[in-house]
């Protein structure tokens, strides 16, 4: 296929999993990929807080309302926490299903900025995660595996030319953070479509708790949707002629040079 289209949920996700799950069950977005945020299943809570309790298998309730909203025609990315071998410390997983089942585990856990998410979590292994919808590879990241270029890197390495980073990205204390926190976010996200010549899809859970500002950006960097902090729904049509075009004009992945041995 030479288009895909997709949809970025930027929705809060609320601390009662089963009205998550509602949202997923009534989504009503006719897209060949749609995109929740990080921990759609069951917001993290309070900085700190124990999250073991949220924990369920791929195939639990979350996952089940995955699997019956998703379809051979709509496939859905949505963060949960996944039981691990740790039982207090799960995993900070991607669930994908629709034209493609696959799982992904967050890899870079977010001790930054104050916080510590290896604490209560546990860290994937790294396993760059492709998948192909409707003949476009798509790559998988969530959150502050946008900080890491090594992974968007070995992504595309893996053939990607989108890029999906759901995120529940953390807003500053003070305002002044605060928008240096949204400025961070968008600068990453145009940094990793522009020096990967990729499509990026970024979608952040809403304000208050979170960001939000979710966006699509193609492979030339310039922002082609995007939201502001409140809900919001932000659809695009993804070109391969344009990856083609960035790729020809700013030839960049063809033209680096490997360290010996």
């Amino acid at each position: 296929m030479d288009e895909l289209t997709v949809a970025l949920v930027q929705e809060m996700a609320l601390l009662d999993p089963a009205a998550n799950r509602a949202v997923v069950e009534a989504l009503d977005v006719q897209a060949d990929l749609v995109v929740l945020p990080e921990a759609f299943a069951r917001d993290f809570g309070s900085p700190g807080e124990d999250i073991s309790a949220f924990a369920e298998s791929v195939d639990g309730p979350f996952g089940t309302a995955v699997s019956k909203a998703a379809s051979a025609q709509r496939t859905i990315v949505a963060g949960m926490f996944e039981t691990a071998p740790d039982p207090g410390r799960p995993f900070n997983t991607l669930i994908v299903r629709g034209a493609v089942s696959a799982e992904y585990r967050k890899i870079h856990l977010y001790d930054s900025f104050g916080y510590q998410e290896s604490e209560r979590l546990t860290a994937g292994e790294w396993t760059p995660t492709v998948i192909d919808v409707r003949g476009f590879r798509v790559g998988l990241m969530t959150c502050y595996d946008l900080r890491f270029p090594e992974l968007a890197r070995a992504l595309v390495d893996e053939g990607a030319d989108v890029l999906v980073v759901p995120a529940a990205w953390v807003p500053g204390r003070s305002e002044a953070e605060h928008a240096r926190k949204i400025d961070h976010w968008q600068t990453l996200v145009r940094a990793r479509a522009i020096e990967n010549t990729t499509y990026v899809l970024a979608v952040g859970q809403a304000a208050p708790r979170y960001t939000g500002h979710s966006l699509v950006v193609d492979p030339f960097g310039d922002v082609v949707a995007s939201a502001g902090a409140d809900p919001a729904l932000v659809t695009a049509t993804l070109r391969r002629q344009v990856i083609a075009d960035a790729r020809k004009t700013n030839p960049s992945l063809a033209n680096r040079r490997h360290l010996a041995g």
